[in-house]
């Protein structure tokens, strides 16, 4: 009794407290930052700020709100905002339109503060709040990271720092590693992770053999030095930053002069450049490296993405696409680099981490002179030289330009001043690109053929143009046109090629009797030749029959021509010629004026003075060119720049200057350009700022990435994703200590490399324990060395060393697996077979966009359309099918079976088999394998041996 007494007195007095104290909040006065700005953030921001304002609704800053009524200050009644928020009878709120509405208690203090005035401090701009801040742990200070104490820890694992960190984590949760690999598998392990190659069974016996304490480090420095690990490592930095050579997007054209980036990768990685100053070649080498082309070629890093070069005559359209441009840049950048998402704050502050539209604009304004394209890279020795060679050439050239064209200008105006006597001779019709007929008496003919002289859109042009349809007709009483194909005819005619491919606009399309194909020609003549002589009276040719072709990019139109025809190819006579029709246009018409009114002498002055030009331009053309790299060019954009709303060209918002990242400013010193300033130091600036002392991303980044090749996933797993969405480390003590490594060692990798490698984390055995897996089930934490499949690069390569076959020749423009197709677009069509024009290292492979390659494609070799941090690894029963039947690899396990014998002459089957097996897979076959590899020698030869050791899981895994 007296308990409930009791509980019904304390919720008296409950009531009566809150009463109370609802009360006094109403009385008392609405705080803006403490009150309002926090409910404004978490629950109208999402939707409403000046990067993504719906509705056209930014509440930011008080401008909107105020200027379009939706608050009245001291009259929260007239406020649509309040009316927006509040429920109506029997119907939720309009706002917000996600999440829960707003409380009666929430929606009386915006009443509230509008009734107030809606106070808001001048200045202020609110932000959503992003799920992570600047103490986020990537963007924090190195942290002091000591490896653990060694007691407890075996005395192989206390030596290098590195274990000791990882023990000490696998002992903490119960497990301990794998005890070392055997010799063979650890040579064959460091020699694919340093060269992306096999050992050779010489280099595996010695290793074996070798019993100096200091024999693997001395097999890592033998590596390291080998030209082979900058192939290797360039491969996978260029992997990074989305390396491709071709445009991408639509037309996909080839770019066929940005091998030298490539071969500046690689040779870069074997020159153990510093890591630093690589991050400033890519960004600022025409700067740092001015009239040095082995650094300039550096900044090649900015244009080596795909570009939508298709253009675009919309004003609004153009702008979107150069702001799609540079967006791309932006994200290779930021994602390379410091390993950060800042493109997703295009349209408005990062919704994850604390990166602001702010930031995001920074880089746009010191990326907006970048221009993809190509241009000359040469040191200035280079260049003098050449002007100088120049120099005489031209003032010769140009003398004899002033007078040939006087001479034309005179003829000119004297056939303007007869054009009325002239134009009298033109007595027919212009020619038709839909179609034009010739009729002459009747003649005995077996070749006919058309001589252009004059083009459409050029008249002086004689090659470039189109024809659809090329007919000859018979004079008898049932004409018949003979040309046709299917008639028995013939044509010839130089074409024009569309890449590798030589037919795509054949002379035979001329008489195929389809309209639509066409022959564009790239000389002037067009010979037809009959199945035998007959007597012929007419010709028609069509270039257009529907007249719907209006792009004159692709190829022009017939404007002039004469035809002639012969009995046996030899002795000619003219038919037909257009020289009595109307002109097709003024600049034909200025054109036929000039031919009627040049006098005889006249014509061999000009022909003379022509001779005399071809002969300087042939010398001109025989002094060598200046390279001509895809470099980007640069020009001076001084902005202003501005923020764009919702990621839109056509709104901008606040003005920005290029300047350092917000999202640093706790950690590196920070920095701001003025407006005017040019925009090769907006890039110097900001690739000093990557890579400065105090910054610690960018060193965290790149030990990473170091670790994950390594040992195939990196401490953080999201290598170029070190924020909110990304993957936490597994070992954030080891990462910030290998981040100070990078300092330490002068941001040389080649060290780092040693240091991980002699650990005995990477020495251990790859054999799977059921008890560590049920703990740990893809060895982040590293219980055993994680094996891993070849990747499609190494597998190509590995095949081609095994069979002696690889062309280690280094450097230069590369070689293709793929027929190339160029017209208005490009294709890429695979190559059944692969020459040995093609059995150079994979890197040296021209790789393409969305160009799939056979084997390649199948075992994950990545589209370089897209930067690849982590190359995936999928299995599929192409990969099989593939790996067995493919051309490359039966040529290959032909020259395997080659191979072995000529290297195991006169000793037999068992030596054979033996040999096959060092080769392949590093190792003598077992006691169970060498018996059934005998006999299948013995039934099927020895190529059916190599071709099943080329598809066994051993040789394509590494462990």
């Amino acid at each position: 009794m007296l308990l409930r007494v009791g509980l019904r007195l304390a919720a008296v007095c409950f009531l009566l407290f809150a009463g109370t104290l609802a009360s006094a909040e109403e009385k008392s006065p609405v705080d803006f930052e403490r009150d309002v700005a926090p409910l404004l953030q978490a629950r109208c921001l999402r939707c409403h700020t000046p990067g993504n304002a719906k509705g056209d609704i930014s509440l930011a800053t008080p401008a909107d709100l105020l200027a379009k009524g939706h608050v009245v200050p001291e009259d929260s009644a007239a406020s649509d905002l309040i009316e927006l928020v509040s429920a109506a009878e029997g119907e939720p709120p309009r706002m917000p339109r996600e999440g829960t509405p707003l409380s009666t208690r929430e929606i009386e203090l915006l009443r509230r503060w509008i009734d107030d005035g809606a106070k808001w401090p001048e200045g202020r701009v609110l932000r959503e709040q992003a799920k992570a801040d600047r103490s986020w742990w990537s963007l924090r200070p190195l942290s002091e990271a000591e490896p653990p104490p060694p007691q407890g820890i075996p005395a192989a694992w206390r030596v290098n720092p590195i274990d000791r960190f990882i023990f000490a984590r696998l002992a903490a949760d119960g497990l301990t590693p794998n005890p070392p690999a055997d010799r063979r598998t650890l040579i064959r392990r460091a020699t694919y992770d340093l060269t992306g190659l096999p050992p050779a069974p010489e280099e595996v016996a010695a290793f074996v053999a070798d019993d100096a304490p200091d024999a693997y480090e001395r097999l890592l420095d033998r590596l390291l030095e080998s030209p082979r690990y900058g192939e290797h490592w360039g491969r996978h930095w260029l992997d990074v930053i989305r390396f491709g050579e071709s445009r991408g997007f639509e037309r996909n054209e080839i770019i066929n002069n940005l091998w030298p980036f490539r071969d500046y990768v690689i040779r870069s990685f074997n020159d153990d450049k510093p890591f630093d100053r690589l991050i400033r070649e890519h960004l600022a080498g025409d700067v740092i490296g001015k009239d040095d082309p082995a650094v300039e070629i550096g900044v090649a890093f900015l244009v080596s993405g795909p570009y939508d070069d298709v253009g675009n005559q919309d004003a609004v359209q153009a702008a979107q696409i150069r702001a799609d441009t540079i967006d791309e840049v932006i994200r290779a950048t930021s994602e390379a680099f410091l390993g950060l998402t800042v493109g997703c704050a295009r349209c408005h502050d990062h919704k994850f981490d604390p990166i602001l539209q702010e930031d995001y604009y920074r880089l746009y304004a010191t990326f907006a002179g970048v221009r993809h394209g190509e241009r000359i890279v040469a040191t200035a020795a280079q260049r003098r030289t050449r002007d100088e060679q120049l120099r005489p050439l031209n003032e010769q050239h140009a003398a004899l330009v002033k007078r040939r064209d006087a001479l034309l200008a005179a003829i000119q105006t004297r056939a303007e001043g007869r054009a009325r006597q002239i134009e009298t001779s033109w007595s027919r019709d212009p020619v038709s690109r839909q179609g034009t007929e010739e009729t002459f008496s009747p003649v005995q003919a077996r070749f006919i053929r058309l001589v252009v002289e004059g083009q459409e859109q050029n008249p002086q042009a004689t090659t470039g143009y189109r024809i659809e349809e090329f007919e000859v007709w018979t004079a008898d009483e049932s004409p018949r046109n003979v040309a046709l194909a299917a008639n028995g005819g013939r044509a010839e005619g130089a074409s024009r090629v569309a890449g590798d491919f030589e037919e795509a606009y054949s002379a035979r399309l001329t008489i195929d009797g389809k309209h639509g194909a066409c022959w564009i020609a790239s000389g002037p003549e067009l010979t037809i030749t009959l199945a035998e002589p007959m007597m012929i009276n007419r010709v028609v040719f069509c270039s257009d029959r529907t007249g719907a072709a209006v792009d004159h990019s692709v190829a022009n139109f017939v404007s002039d021509y004469r035809l002639l025809v012969s009995l046996d190819g030899s002795e000619w006579i003219e038919v037909a010629n257009s020289h009595d029709r109307r002109p097709v246009n003024e600049a034909h018409r200025r054109k036929r004026l000039f031919e009627a009114e040049v006098t005889p002498v006249e014509r061999e002055q000009l022909a003379a003075w022509n001779r005399e030009l071809a002969e300087v331009s042939r010398a001109i053309a025989a002094i060598p060119p200046l390279p001509t790299w895809w470099v980007g060019n640069f020009q001076e954009a001084k902005g202003p720049f501005h923020i764009f709303l919702g990621g839109s060209p056509q709104r901008a918002g606040t003005e920005v200057t290029a300047g350092s990242l917000s999202f640093l400013a706790d950690v590196a010193p920070g920095y701001e350009l003025p407006a005017g300033i040019g925009e090769a130091q907006r890039r110097l600036a900001l690739a000093d700022g990557i890579v400065h002392p105090a910054n610690p991303l960018t060193r965290r980044v790149l030990a990473n990435r170091l670790w994950q090749y390594h040992f195939g996933t990196g401490i953080v797993a999201t290598s170029s994703d070190f924020g909110f969405m990304g993957s936490r480390p597994t070992h954030p003590e080891l990462l910030d200590w290998l981040a100070g490594q990078v300092a330490e060692h002068g941001w040389k990798l080649k060290p780092l490399h040693k240091l991980i490698m002699l650990s005995q984390t990477y020495r251990q055995a790859s054999n799977f324990r059921p008890q560590a897996a049920a703990v740990d089930a893809d060895a982040r934490l590293l219980w055993r060395y994680p094996p891993r499949r070849l990747t499609a690069e190494e597998l190509r390569d590995t095949m081609l060393s095994v069979s002696g076959k690889l062309d280690l020749r280094t450097g230069g423009p590369g070689f293709r697996l793929y027929q190339y197709l160029q017209d208005n677009v490009a294709t890429y069509v695979p190559l059944d077979e692969h020459g040995p024009a093609t059995y150079r290292r994979a890197v040296y492979h021209q790789n393409a966009r969305a160009a799939r390659v056979d084997l390649m494609a199948e075992f994950d070799s990545p589209d370089c359309a897209f930067a690849t941090p982590v190359r995936a690894e999928t299995t599929t029963p192409l990969q099989a099918l593939t790996l067995l039947n493919h051309d490359f690899t039966l040529k290959m396990a032909a020259a395997l079976a080659e191979r072995v014998e000529n290297e195991t002459v006169r000793e037999g089957t068992e030596a054979q088999v033996r040999r096959a097996f060092q080769l392949c897979v590093a190792r003598e076959p077992t006691g169970h394998e060498i018996g059934p590899c005998i006999h299948l020698v013995d039934s099927y030869g020895l190529k059916a041996l190599c071709r099943v050791l080329l598809n066994t899981t051993e040789f394509i895994h590494i462990r």
